[in-house]
């Protein structure tokens, strides 16, 4: 994968409606966005970025020396969120910015190369993003799980919270396995040019946007491409729920443990 220069920028809020200062939960005797932006720091980004506008979380990343940048607490999206860090930062038009998640303290840095690459090859693409199979049947049919269609050049034809493609067929009872690798699963890491980001922002949102509340789809329907390629690498759990922060902490205090035993 050919070396390509870009800026991750990590937005992190602390209102959340499941998780309250989320941002700020401990794992591991750290703050959770301290796990994100040690992880982004391990990619090949040329600068790596905590855009927030809570001052607490600002002060947690203080002992870290992690760039900050305060923002408004307006922002109807993460992608509002970039466009403003990117003006704040002088970016140039032609800068590519990739959007790490928050709440993703074990995302393998691979993957924020790879999206940054797959934008970089795709000049005529507008954002790339990543996806990879999906194999549980429970996945496909849940509206928590973003499915996503591609055509063959790897552009998305489709996001959705519907289990799509639908086979006509065999889902007129539900299906108790996924028999091929049709159905992919969105994950939600994105690169962008800058200048795609400043018209973004000033985009009234879309119809289709509005009934999936998914703010890619945005960029679609206003006849933008979005390149989709298949994950390099497994991409472990996020952080949306109190379950889902108790199986991070058990992950990392696990490798914390096996580097521990390794060095003695």
């Amino acid at each position: 994968m050919a070396a390509v220069e870009f800026v991750a920028v990590i937005p992190a809020r602390h209102a959340s409606s499941r998780l309250p200062g989320k941002p700020l939960l401990d794992i591991a005797g750290e703050p959770m966005i301290a796990h994100v932006w040690r992880r982004a720091c391990r990619s090949s980004a040329a600068r790596v970025v905590v855009a927030t506008d809570d001052e607490r979380i600002r002060e947690a990343l203080l002992p870290y020396e992690a760039e900050v940048v305060m923002t408004r607490s307006d922002h109807a999206t993460g992608t509002d969120r970039l466009a403003e860090v990117s003006e704040r930062l002088g970016l140039a038009d032609d800068a590519l910015v990739v959007n790490v998640q928050g709440d993703e303290p074990l995302i393998p840095p691979a993957l924020i190369d790879q999206v940054a690459s797959r934008l970089a090859e795709d000049p005529q693409a507008s954002i790339a993003t990543l996806a990879e199979p999906l194999t549980r049947v429970e996945s496909l049919f849940s509206a928590d799980v973003v499915k996503v269609v591609r055509a063959f050049d790897g552009r998305a034809l489709y996001f959705s919270r519907a289990p799509v493609p639908w086979d006509r067929e065999a889902f007129q009872k539900p299906p108790s396995l996924l028999e091929t690798d049709a159905w992919l699963r969105h994950i939600g890491i994105y690169a962008y040019r800058a200048a795609f980001l400043h018209a973004f922002r000033d985009w009234p949102p879309a119809t289709l946007e509005q009934l999936e509340q998914l703010e890619q789809l945005r960029a679609l329907q206003y006849g933008h491409s979005v390149q989709v390629a298949l994950a390099c690498a497994v991409n472990p759990p996020g952080v949306d729920t109190p379950d889902d922060l108790e199986r991070v902490r058990e992950i990392i205090a696990s490798r914390q443990h096996d580097a521990d035993r390794e060095s003695s």
